[in-house]
């Protein structure tokens, strides 16, 4: 009898009483409720977009390495694959976006919606499903835009500030990858700052693990506080698909372009006029630096906001507004994302002795150099060869003018012109500067312009047809 009470008090204890949650249990549960709030929260914001662009030529390249090719960002964008320099009376195109206030402002990749003739938005609403969108501005330096769609009291996200982002923190991406609609994926911050990925000309992305794959541009990434801190905006892939590395745009990059696109319809960037180089190890000991933080002031334009405030060739920038200048990226950024007017404070090294200078910042507008007819018409937008983008794409003991942006569908483009291209000379005459490449090709009689160009360090002619 003793041995039967010993059995079945096991047996109580291995089956009729529940174990305890463990500590581990606990903390995964916690994390778990954590994920499915912010997804609650956040669902009824995300929206799916579908475009139409009438009339575009375009070509579809075979590299999904490159950022700018049209398969690449069909793949990213959700779109179909097209054969090359096929006319498409239609195409279509689908992203994802956001709402970012009650009264209907959407956020989502300007590359969604750039040449859309009509933009559909599909919203997680039953009584309001399929509304039909108005591009309010686009910026395509940060890859932006905004839309607006007519109505009140919509569910929105608000924005954290993208700088208290830490390594390794928690995030959530929301979008609709293969058009498969409020998809939820989680990772980590991987890494923040990255630049000189030649996906937009202004960067500071995010990087993050979170799943991302066609159809997620332009959706939110998002903290476990249920704010945003990012804009999902690109991958590196072999595939197409998702490797592991995502980019997001930062939040507070975010709120600064939306806003100018909301108030102005477009975007006007800060300007100081000077050419930054990066210090390495040999410069800062010759210059008896402690570190390579900083920016080195390689050149100042003439009559410049940086020339009239005393800044100097050869200084180096250590502070701005009484913080760090890590590399001259982020202090570019930060002076780009200024309106005109904003009065900031530069702490400078200058052989050796600490200055600090006053300087009025000024508008890019102002300052850069406007592309001509004819530049429009060949779907070329340049800019001056600074050492950044000679170091950026190799350019050595060249002179000429940078292709910073080619028109999708362009004669540019169907010739095989890519970004990051120097153009050297125009019928035979060497340019060096904008003025000279707008001046050389209004010269240009006939319907072709024949141009110089450096690609990765072949130089070639191509003959563009202007109309």
């Amino acid at each position: 009898m003793k041995k039967l009470i010993a059995i079945c008090l096991v047996s109580v204890s291995l089956y009729g009483a529940s174990a305890a949650p463990s500590t581990e249990t606990n903390y995964a549960k916690q994390l778990s409720h954590a994920f499915t709030t912010v997804s609650k929260k956040a669902i009824p914001a995300v929206v799916y977009i579908q475009t139409e662009m009438h009339g575009k030529r375009y070509s579809g390249g075979n590299d999904p390495q490159n950022f700018f090719s049209e398969e690449f960002f069909d793949r990213f964008f959700g779109g179909p694959p097209q054969r090359q320099q096929q006319q498409a009376p239609r195409r279509q195109s689908q992203g994802t976006g956001f709402i970012i206030s009650a009264d209907g402002y959407i956020l989502t990749n300007f590359h969604v919606v750039k040449d859309a003739s009509k933009i559909l938005v599909d919203l997680n609403d039953s009584h309001m499903k399929e509304v039909e969108a108005v591009l309010v501005g686009g910026d395509a330096q940060t890859d932006i835009a905004v839309l607006k769609i007519e109505g009140k009291d919509f569910p929105h996200l608000k924005f954290a500030n993208s700088d208290d982002v830490e390594i390794g923190e928690w995030v959530i991406a929301v979008g609709n990858p293969f058009q498969l609609e409020a998809t939820v994926t989680a990772g980590i911050v991987s890494a923040k700052g990255r630049n000189n990925m030649q996906i937009t000309d202004l960067e500071d992305f995010i990087q993050t693990d979170a799943s991302i794959n066609p159809g997620n541009s332009g959706g939110p990434l998002i903290n476990l506080d249920s704010f945003v801190v990012g804009m999902n905006t690109a991958i590196i892939s072999k595939s197409g698909g998702y490797m592991g590395i995502g980019f997001a745009i930062p939040s507070n990059i975010l709120r600064t372009v939306s806003q100018q696109l909301i108030k102005n319809g477009e975007v006007i960037r800060g300007f100081l006029g000077i050419t930054l180089q990066p210090i390495d190890s040999g410069i800062a000991e010759v210059l008896h630096l402690k570190s390579t933080d900083g920016a080195l002031v390689a050149q100042v334009m003439k009559d410049s906001p940086a020339e009239k405030a005393g800044i100097e060739q050869g200084d180096v920038i250590l502070k701005i507004n009484n913080h760090k200048v890590k590399s001259p990226a982020s202090l570019r950024n930060e002076i780009l994302l200024m309106n005109p007017g904003t009065k900031v404070i530069l702490k400078v090294n200058r052989q050796g002795k600490m200055v600090t200078i006053p300087v009025t910042v000024g508008s890019s507008e102002v300052n850069s150099g406007m592309a001509s007819d004819r530049a429009r018409k060949l779907g070329l937008e340049v800019t001056p060869l600074s050492r950044e983008l000679a170091s950026q794409y190799n350019l050595r003991d060249e002179e000429g003018v940078v292709v910073k942006n080619v028109e999708p569908g362009s004669p540019a483009q169907l010739a095989g012109i890519r970004r990051g291209a120097l153009i050297m000379a125009v019928n035979h005459k060497k340019i060096t500067t904008i003025e000279e490449f707008n001046e050389m090709l209004e010269k240009a009689e006939g319907p072709r312009v024949l141009l110089l160009i450096n690609v990765k360090g072949m130089v070639r002619f191509f003959s563009l047809k202007v109309d």
